[in-house]
């Protein structure tokens, strides 16, 4: 069992063995809490919470962009979201769910902003990591927003108290996260107090992600360049399917190649929710049983059916299960936890940022930003895939690619490829997918499903109740296409 460092708003701490970060306030939203450094530390804990929330991107949210992949299917209230035409009556409040969430997190995250600098008994140096940290949640909750909605309300400190609130273009999102994103590099620690507290690797890691969005290939290529250089991170060595245990396993506190993750534990409401729906009753793989919504066919899915039997991460990721479609229905048992007492308590891990993530960006935008792969960007690849099938990273082996056989665009498919392969149940993806432009999306998910993608389905719906009640929008031309 994990051990965790717990945090409660009052301010007074109650710490066990391991040095790993829970996040147990619902909010901190009291201005005149932010005095010293242990008050400012809790409200910045508050941010955290909501991105681990039960309905949040390690959960219900989660589940619904793991819906819209090429390598599996919805099943339930799920299953019209793998048919691609935008989202029902049913999945519509989910995601209004997920907005509310990020707001919230936002909220607390400008609390802190706001209001560190006025503390009157804490250092310069801890207010400028704290406020960094804080801009760090900040921009992760509106890249997920700008993602998945577009152009979104901009919400900062200065606007804490103001309800209406115009909608600004992505462009202008974008801008709010790559500054919040460098102050958080140029101001957060190496390492941060609490295993699961944002690092400046953290940030480097998201600027990448960032640019690589933007189809910045050349700044996501050197800032996910700088911490491959780094030399603070390693692919965890696996020999057999089984070891993959120690990266994506229940009881893993920490692993040489998380850069961030959302860190939880096996406590009612503590827990990965998104695990829960991986699962059926019958395999006893998660203790609670399971919704098993969603699934592949092994036989009529091509991206699991051409995947090479070799490869560790097929048989680690999947297990032959008849959930009444079938014999050929497969389950994802990515992240298992046979000890999880309740549906919200599976004790993995949600991973947001992991090192072989950082190498396959790598390896994909040096290729984009120069037209061709380099010996560089091929070695970055190789490194995942020589891991996948049980070979040590950093030395040449059989099953490695050659650098000969691959232009700029047949190298480029091979990396999106690997990152499929590699991100599966992580709630990557869809937006892996989205980022590359929507002819390439829709050409993907026609191959792998036989579905065509609406227009409709690329952006969900902004929330009912923000068109009612924020004056500065008007539901007839702020409302995203289809809804």
């Amino acid at each position: 069992m994990k051990k965790i460092l717990f945090f409660i708003a009052s301010g007074f701490f109650l710490t066990s063995c391991e040095d790993v970060l829970k996040e147990a306030p619902k909010a901190v939203a009291v201005e005149t809490f932010y005095n010293t450094a242990a008050e400012v530390e809790t409200a910045v804990n508050a941010a955290y919470q909501e991105l681990r929330a039960t309905n949040g991107i390690s959960g219900q949210l989660g589940a619904q962009v793991e819906a819209y992949t090429d390598y599996s299917y919805g099943r339930g209230s799920y299953q019209v979201l793998s048919d691609f035409q935008g989202l029902n009556s049913t999945n519509i409040p989910r995601t209004d769910e997920g907005w509310r969430l990020f707001y919230l997190s936002i909220r607390n995250a400008n609390l802190v902003i706001q209001n560190a600098p006025k503390g009157t008994r804490i250092s310069q140096a801890d207010i400028a990591k704290y406020v960094a940290e804080a801009k760090f949640l900040r921009a992760y909750n509106y890249f997920w927003l700008v993602r998945n909605w577009g152009g979104v309300p901009i919400r900062t400190e200065a606007t804490l108290t103001e309800p209406n609130v115009k909608r600004s273009t992505a462009d202008e999102v974008y801008n709010l996260i790559i500054a919040d994103l460098k102050e958080a590099e140029n101001n957060l620690p190496d390492k941060g107090a609490q295993i699961g507290r944002a690092t400046k690797w953290a940030a480097k890691a998201a600027l990448a992600e960032v640019y690589f969005t933007r189809n910045q290939y050349a700044e996501a290529r050197d800032k996910a360049d700088e911490i491959i250089k780094s030399g603070q991170f390693s692919l965890v060595p696996v020999a057999v399917a089984a070891d993959f245990d120690k990266v994506f396993g229940a009881t893993v506190v920490t692993s040489p190649e998380e850069i961030f993750y959302l860190k939880m534990t096996r406590q009612n409401n503590q827990g990965m929710y998104l695990a829960m729906f991986a699962h059926h009753p019958g395999t006893r793989l998660h203790g609670a049983g399971g919704f098993f919504a969603h699934y592949t066919d092994s036989q009529t899915n091509p991206v699991y059916k051409n995947w090479d039997n070799n490869d560790l991460r097929k048989s680690y990721n999947w297990v032959n299960w008849n959930i009444g479609l079938g014999a050929n229905s497969m389950l994802c048992k990515k992240f298992s936890d046979a000890l999880a007492p309740s549906g919200t308590g599976a004790g993995n891990d949600f991973p947001i940022y992991r090192y072989s993530d950082v190498l396959l960006m790598y390896a994909e935008a040096a290729c984009r930003a120069g037209n061709a792969p380099t010996p560089a960007a091929m070695e970055a690849l190789n490194q995942v895939h020589r891991r996948a099938y049980g070979k040590p990273a950093t030395t040449p082996s059989s099953v490695d690619f050659k650098l000969a056989d691959y232009t700029a665009a047949t190298f480029n498919d091979l990396v999106l490829q690997e990152r499929g392969y590699e991100t599966q149940y992580e709630g990557k993806r869809w937006l892996d997918l989205k980022r590359l432009g929507t002819p390439k999306l829709r050409q993907i998910i026609k191959a792998a499903t036989g579905k065509d993608v609406a227009d409709k389905h690329l952006l969900w719906p902004i929330p009912v109740g923000e068109l009612n009640f924020n004056t500065a929008l008007d539901p007839s031309k702020d409302q995203n296409p289809g809804y």
